[in-house]
């Protein structure tokens, strides 16, 4: 674990360079910061100077920000005038967060207060005042990186303000694309500010929203259904996050993001909103329900569309929320009916030259044929064999994707002794072993290959 120092702190060791051991300045300031890291301090937002500079300000522009922003606050009279310069002190925050160096300025943020500073001005703000509040709620998203900084968040009853404005009814989508972005940066990675979100009831809110407002893109709120689900926070043994999604299919949000990939999200936000409904389906029950309101069908209808489009990004979210739901075995047989085997294979023909597609469907292939003998004859018959041999000679380099050509070779031969002769007829055995020489992830995964192929010396 890091050691904590302060500002102080460091600014008093970088002076003893000076004084006591007779260093430049400079010298002073590089020794400083290697001695702490070798020591393991955490210098995020430490800002790296030497005390006493007249140009120590300049050298931080986010401290003369944010400092300006905190005087203007507390002196905001609520005029007009006020309020244009709040904001434009709030933008240029969020810019400077934002920027090439913005991990570094946001953690000189964290570190002198700025979480705080940010909530307690939201929570001053008039719910009528939308145009400071997306401002506020952006630069606060900006800077929430890191545990420390969302227990900050926490602490200063952040998702009780954020969860009051998103309540507030503002018809401005700029205000909710803000707020659900502070509700997704605020939960990543901490399981306690995901319990408070979910303590004021989140779940009901984003339905509401999606129903009211369905006409809306507000690509954050399907962020934030994701990262509420995900179980990212590695300080806990256990995370609620299972139960939440449990939560998030009874009260009706698959239903509502099936009906937004069937009408309503456009192009940009559909990824967001697969990963949304992928963290939804959590078991055999919800996966079923997603495909009997036709969730299967307007994924493969993406599918096709993104393949005659050549768009790569939705193919492989389409691609990647299907498998999940084909962990169902009904599912499975509703897919394969509605000609996925042929559908998919057509969508690796399109991008034949791109192994991230070419994964993902195999990756399906090898869901769909998992504890199915029938579905392994059928996926050999439309040329899934093949494909697996082409992926294999074509990007030899690519660990992940020989990886997965092993896996969905296993399903289709495991059961099936027919599929076994071709493949190796087809010269299976020596791409398998130069997979499993070349690259260490695929070992495990060539090794049950050679040996569901019939053959001894699978582990050589």
């Amino acid at each position: 674990m890091a050691i904590a120092i302060s500002q102080e702190a460091f600014d008093a060791m970088v002076q003893e360079n000076m004084e006591d051991l007779g260093m430049d300045a400079d010298e002073a300031l590089a020794d400083a910061v290697e001695a702490l890291t070798l020591q393991g301090a955490d210098l995020s937002g430490i800002i790296k100077r030497v005390p006493g500079e007249a140009a120590a300000a300049e050298v931080s522009p986010v401290v003369r920000v944010l400092d300006e922003l905190k005087a203007s606050h507390s002196a905001c009279g609520g005029s007009g005038q006020d309020l244009n310069g709040l904001v434009s002190l709030i933008d240029e925050l969020c810019g400077l967060c934002c920027s090439g160096e913005g991990s570094e300025n946001a953690a000189i943020v964290v570190r002198n207060g700025g979480v705080e500073a940010l909530v307690a001005l939201c929570g001053s703000a008039g719910v009528a005042q939308d145009r400071l509040l997306a401002s506020a709620l952006k630069a606060l998203s900006s800077v929430l990186r890191d545990v420390g900084s969302t227990e900050k968040f926490r602490q200063s009853e952040g998702p009780k303000i954020v969860m009051d404005i998103l309540k507030g009814g503002s018809e401005s989508s700029d205000l909710l694309d803000a707020g659900f972005s502070v509700v997704a940066a605020g939960s990543a990675g901490n399981e306690v500010v995901k319990e408070s979100f979910m303590d004021l009831k989140v779940d009901e809110l984003i339905l509401h929203v999606m129903r009211e407002k369905s006409k809306t893109n507000v690509q954050s709120l399907y962020d934030a259904i994701r990262v509420l689900l995900t179980p990212d926070d590695n300080r806990v043994v256990a995370s609620q996050v299972y139960g939440y999604s449990r939560r998030f299919a009874e009260i009706g949000i698959g239903e509502v993001l099936v009906s937004a990939l069937r009408e309503q999200v456009a192009p940009s936000s559909l990824p967001s909103a697969c990963a949304a409904l992928k963290s939804i389906a959590v078991n055999d029950e919800i996966c079923r329900s997603i495909s009997e309101i036709g969730g299967i069908d307007v994924l493969l209808q993406c599918i096709d569309e993104a393949g005659e489009q050549k768009n790569k990004i939705i193919a492989k979210s389409c691609c990647s929320l299907l498998s999940k739901l084909a962990a169902s075995d009904a599912n499975k047989s509703a897919i394969i009916q509605r000609g996925g085997f042929d559908r998919f294979l057509k969508l690796a023909s399109r991008f034949s030259e791109d192994p991230s597609i070419v994964q993902e469907v195999m990756s399906m292939v090898t869901v769909l044929t998992l504890r199915s003998p029938e579905n392994a004859e059928r996926a050999m018959g439309v040329g899934y064999g093949t494909l697996a041999i082409q992926a294999m000679q074509r990007f030899p380099s690519s660990g992940q994707t020989q990886k997965q050509a092993c896996l969905m070779i296993r399903n289709l031969v495991v059961r099936n002794p027919k599929n076994r002769i071709i493949l190796l007829n087809d010269g299976a055995e020596k791409l398998i072993r130069k997979a499993k020489v070349m690259h260490g992830s695929c070992k495990d995964a060539a090794s049950s290959a050679l040996r569901d192929l019939g053959l001894d010396n699978y582990n050589a």
